[in-house]
């Protein structure tokens, strides 16, 4: 146990220092969108504090008082029939202590198993999943720290991992002036069990840490509300080898385009607008600047890197929908229902 225990510690910390590549390591599906809110948002948002459980997913310190007791259920339809959602419940224990369990769940369908000819001899399926144990405690009247645990498990064909990554953030919410802010460090952990093993010995490869920083502000006469999140502090350069770049007529080469600084800070940031006439209803625009870069196409006009979406009250119960577009023709949909069963006592 004293030795796993080290383990776990050590990795930690190089997690911290050595394995800030963003887009590198395992556990990828830990970065998507859990709610069809967040997916509008941009994908990303740790400060926006509205007593929405699903945002818990993202910072576990915007557990409040509100959430106890709410259901949130969320599905998408992915790309290439891809399928994932959440699933969260809320309870508090006293006055001051939060507590939230979640799921989360990717579904890659199923695929035909063939040899080096192409001969087809049988079928296989490939899923991730993750547990969330989520708690959050007020220190301040302004400021509240939470933290979440996520045992993992991926298995691809005959090829399994599980490991176990925590978050650890800090919401901070000034209601007099409509202000909120947040800070995430997001999947620190390790694989305890590797995809494979080389001479015996486990291969394991970092998870996709991330520390994000974000603020939400809405307007105190208008009912406009806008985020804006920073995500990837610990690695600036997010640059990649793109297989999609132009080539040069005369050699016939790929050309290459040094990112400046502006446009690197850029990437690093996620910008949303929300239109709140009231607590029943929203409307949401999102514009995540890497993914509309890395995902545009030479020749082809798209609103990759946008995102949109909705949501309404309808009796009891709160439904949404987000949309998010990736290249022409390429979207993904996001749905959510979620309830305060305390709505229901009589």
């Amino acid at each position: 146990m004293t030795k796993r225990f080290f383990t776990l510690l050590l990795s930690v910390t190089v997690s911290l220092l050595a394995f800030s590549q963003a887009g590198t390591g395992v556990y990828q599906f830990l970065d998507l969108p859990v709610s069809s809110r967040l997916a509008a948002l941009g994908s990303i948002n740790i400060s926006l504090h509205d007593n929405d459980i699903n945002l818990a997913f993202q910072n576990p310190a915007l557990l409040t008082s509100e959430t106890n007791n709410m259901i949130g259920l969320n599905m998408s339809n992915y790309l290439a029939d891809i399928k994932f959602g959440t699933a969260v419940y809320g309870k508090n224990f006293g006055d001051k202590n939060y507590f939230a369990l979640g799921m989360q769940y990717i579904d890659y369908g199923v695929f035909q198993e063939t040899t080096d000819l192409n001969q087809i001899i049988g079928q296989f399926t490939a899923e991730d999943m993750a547990l969330y144990i989520m708690y959050a405690r007020p220190i301040t009247q302004r400021v509240t720290v939470g933290a979440t645990l996520k045992p993992v498990y991926s298995a691809y064909e005959t090829y399994t991992s599980y490991g176990v990554a925590l978050d650890a953030g800090v919401s901070y919410n000034d209601s007099a002036n409509f202000f909120s802010a947040g800070l995430v460090l997001k999947n620190m952990g390790t694989q305890l069990k590797g995809y494979y093993s080389v001479d015996g010995v486990q291969h394991y490869e970092p998870l996709p840490f991330d520390v994000q920083l974000g603020i939400s502000k809405k307007f105190k006469h208008a009912p406009l509300r806008f985020s804006v999140t920073l995500d990837n502090l610990q690695h600036w350069d997010l640059s990649y080898e793109s297989t999609n770049q132009p080539t040069d007529n005369v050699t016939g080469l790929a050309t290459t385009n040094k990112i400046g600084f502006v446009d690197m800070a850029f990437r690093h940031t996620v910008f949303a607008l929300e239109f709140v006439p009231s607590q029943n209803f929203y409307l949401t625009l999102g514009y995540n600047d890497r993914r509309q870069q890395e995902m545009t196409m030479s020749g082809f006009k798209s609103g990759a890197g946008f995102s949109y979406g909705g949501g309404i009250k309808l009796y009891r119960f709160h439904i949404g929908f987000g949309m998010t577009q990736f290249q022409v023709g390429n979207y993904a949909y996001q749905f959510s229902i979620s309830t305060a069963l305390k709505d229901f006592r009589l």
